[in-house]
């Protein structure tokens, strides 16, 4: 018997010690740690283990497809792109086939099992779904990646604040070039609307929902191209104005820090002539990771959190700031709001929202859904509801719409590894 090639990012003992020699399909659970996990249709077999405290997904292929795989996964690694990390490959010559070795999501979920704990026809969920599909589709394709089977199926979300965040899982038919044409962008763009369609009606004819909301789900599918471009021209726009007219940078600028974007480099080169004597400019952006309002909370606080979450944290702390300035008369500095909101706001905030919610999910997620919550109800009511009237909500029923509807606990594979919370920073002394 010849021994496996055994490529591991990540040697551990219990890594190290499991039987790579044997077919995946062969492993038994009496002496393998593997775990038992709700997964999506796949052409190839995937098994769970847990090994030192990490738990892992093992996906068997053919060889060349897996190294092919493989090398996809760390060059989107490597642009810290958004898809599930890659940690070894293990090649099993007298089987002929390999297994790719990637670190399970913790806190992910596949879109079948979302929307199958949401109320029937919710079309705002969907909307979320969706952008954050189109959103993974594009930064792929801002960095030269072709997908070739973009899909809900190939996709795993996660909460991130009022917004889904979504990560390749599968990168079997990818491809990596240093551009794109927008040939390759509109036929993968084709993909994305054909699997979205059919897998969405598939899975409410599954979920047994009226005949009827076929041609609503469709149409959103065909709705995908749009979303599509309106965010791909935000991004790659070029747009000409005079000279004297600069100012219109700033707001260009403001919105794509809007959309989350950090703008690396701003560029003016002439365009022409006006014809009255003054020049025209073309404005060209380098634009760089959607994690602007991340970025700028980290800056402040110290907190590192998603995107979506950190806008949401923003505001609250805004708010607190603006609170704080009418209490004491005066405006309160920056600093001083600082210290005040991680310390007197957001520390027990977190702690209270995320027992509300009984641990599930990160309790910054559950503190940005309390506040979610507590909006929603208090735009229902016409008045503020409070903090407790909102955690009771968080705990027993959130409103339909709301983000915090869709938490889902992996009660059923009783998956005792908790997704690592940000520490709330220290307040520093002379604040």
């Amino acid at each position: 018997m010849s021994a496996p090639d055994l490529r591991l990012r990540a040697p551990s003992p219990e890594l190290l010690a499991l039987p790579w020699e044997r077919p995946l399909g062969e492993w038994d659970a009496a002496t393998v740690p593997l775990r038992e996990l709700p997964v999506g249709p796949s052409r190839h077999l995937v098994r769970f283990v847990e090994a030192d405290g990490t738990l892992w997904a093992l996906k068997e292929l053919p060889p060349r497809i897996a190294r092919h795989e493989f090398d996809v996964l760390r060059h989107l690694e490597v642009e810290c792109l958004p898809a599930v990390r890659p940690a070894g490959l293990v090649t099993q010559p007298d089987h002929d086939v390999a297994i790719l070795l990637t670190r399970y999501l913790v806190g992910s979920w596949q879109y079948r099992r979302l929307i199958a704990r949401l109320p029937p026809n919710r079309p705002a969920h969907r909307a979320r779904l969706f952008d954050a599909m189109v959103g993974l589709l594009v930064e792929l394709h801002r960095h030269g990646v072709y997908w070739g089977d973009c899909s809900l199926a190939n996709t795993l979300f996660t909460r991130d604040g009022q917004l889904y965040a979504a990560r390749l899982v599968d990168a079997e038919t990818s491809e990596v070039h240093p551009s794109l044409s927008d040939g390759q962008r509109a036929q993968d763009l084709e993909i994305l609307v054909e699997n979205v369609a059919s897998g969405m009606v598939d899975l409410a004819a599954s979920l047994g929902r009226p005949p009827e909301i076929e041609d609503e789900l469709i149409a959103e599918a065909m709705a995908l191209p749009e979303r599509y471009e309106a965010l791909w021209n935000a991004l790659h726009a070029m747009p000409q104005f005079a000279f004297g007219d600069r100012y219109r940078v700033e707001g260009t600028v403001r919105e794509l820090n809007d959309l989350g974007y950090i703008v690396d480099e701003v560029n003016l080169a002439p365009a022409g002539d006006t014809g009255e004597g003054g020049g025209l400019v073309r404005l060209r952006m380098a634009v760089g990771d959607r994690t602007h309002h991340a970025r700028y909370l980290k800056e402040l606080t110290g907190l590192e959190v998603g995107e979506g979450q950190a806008r949401i944290l923003l505001g609250d702390l805004r708010a607190h700031q603006r609170a704080l300035s009418r209490d004491q008369s005066r405006r309160v500095t920056e600093g001083e709001a600082i210290a005040s909101w991680l310390h007197d706001v957001l520390t027990p905030g977190m702690r209270r929202a995320h027992a509300a919610v009984r641990h599930v999910d990160t309790a910054v997620q559950a503190y940005c859904d309390l506040l979610e919550v507590r909006w929603l109800l208090s735009e229902q009511a016409g008045a503020d509801v409070g903090t407790e009237r909102a955690l009771e909500a968080l705990a027993e029923r959130a409103p339909t719409d709301s983000v915090a509807r869709a938490l889902v606990a992996d009660t059923a594979s009783d998956i005792p590894i908790v997704a690592p919370d940000p520490a709330v920073p220290p307040v520093p002394p002379d604040w």
